[in-house]
């Protein structure tokens, strides 16, 4: 199946099941954030789309004192990571997602990531822009980090076609498994 099919497929799987009661357990992440990273900074993310909510876990992780950054989309299917508070106000980008203003470029040792269907291997898909891609490259090249892809149960495929361009997670987690 091509990747388009199943995004297509599991984004109305997505639609017609999904629950907001549905949640990540703070305490994996917790667990797997303290145990893993000596300063950790979380990059998150704003859902949209019917996409696992992880803004109450950004909020929890705040306010243990831990550095938050979200992305802000730029030129060329390219994003950035800015440092972000919830008191702090956003603006609305193209794709009608809220982002923080830019302020301080934030490399994140953490990164949770959306999308849209995953595999055993951890490989995703997301929207088809590539944005995640082209970020979990770029900060393979500065820093060490682990990426956490945050999903519903539903949305695991059997195999995610891939090609070279296509960057396999760290971890997935969602309301009731953790892939490693």
């Amino acid at each position: 199946m091509k990747k388009s099919d199943i995004r297509n497929k599991i984004l109305n799987i997505r639609k017609k099941k999904f629950d907001p009661l549905k949640k990540i357990n703070f305490n994996i992440i917790k667990d797997f954030i303290f145990n893993n990273s000596v300063k950790p900074v979380i990059g998150g993310y704003v859902p949209v789309n019917y996409e696992i909510d992880c803004l109450n876990i950004l909020k929890k992780l705040e306010n243990e004192k831990i550095k938050i950054s979200l992305p802000v989309i730029k030129n060329n299917n390219d994003m950035e990571f800015y440092r972000y508070s919830f008191k702090f106000p956003m603006k609305i980008n193209k794709y009608g997602i809220p982002e923080p203003f830019k302020s301080k470029i934030l490399l994140p040792n953490i990164l949770f990531v959306p999308l849209v269907a995953f595999d055993d291997k951890l490989y995703r898909i997301g929207y088809g822009g590539g944005y995640y891609d082209r970020y979990l490259a770029k900060l393979e090249k500065k820093k060490l980090f682990k990426s956490i892809g945050f999903a519903f149960s539903f949305q695991k495929v059997n195999e995610i076609p891939i090609n070279n361009f296509d960057k396999k997670l760290d971890l997935v987690i969602t309301e009731n498994k953790f892939y490693k």
